[in-house]
């Protein structure tokens, strides 16, 4: 069980503007440069990102992006809810049909492994990884 590209990217890319925020708005092009994610999939993630109210948008000459709040009142499980990744363990996607349309005997352990993931990532903010010796190693500089 892992995340996706979708759900990895859209972290990456968040902490990539959190590291870069110091210097006012961040171009997804620049994101895109440093992490080496597709410029047109940045959009599409940067799109619910927006929605979901953890990044705001400056238009014009040097516009970008920016966090639209504290990085440490952004948590990992919300940039994961924001770009619609779904942490689930189970082999029935949480519908409780896994075996020929009944609950299996270990649903409800799949469940639960589920719900601590979320928890978990619920707990990890951005200013939390930005701060970790191992964010700022990976991290290329402008």
């Amino acid at each position: 069980m892992r995340l996706t590209t979708k759900g990895q990217y859209a972290v990456t890319a968040m902490l990539d503007l959190s590291i870069h925020s110091g210097s006012g708005p961040i171009s997804l092009a620049d994101i895109s440069g440093r992490q080496d994610i597709s410029l047109s999939y940045l959009e599409q993630l940067f799109a619910k990102l927006r929605r979901n109210d953890l990044v705001s948008s400056v238009r014009g000459p040097g516009g970008g992006y920016r966090l639209s709040r504290d990085s440490a009142e952004i948590f990992v499980a919300q940039i994961v809810d924001a770009v619609n990744e779904i942490m689930d363990a189970t082999g029935c996607g949480g519908l409780n049909d896994c075996q020929d349309g009944d609950i299996c005997l270990s649903h409800t352990l799949w469940r639960d492994l589920s719900k601590q993931m979320h928890d978990f990532l619920s707990e990890i903010s951005l200013a939390s990884l930005v701060e970790s010796s191992e964010c700022h190693q990976t991290a290329p500089a402008l």
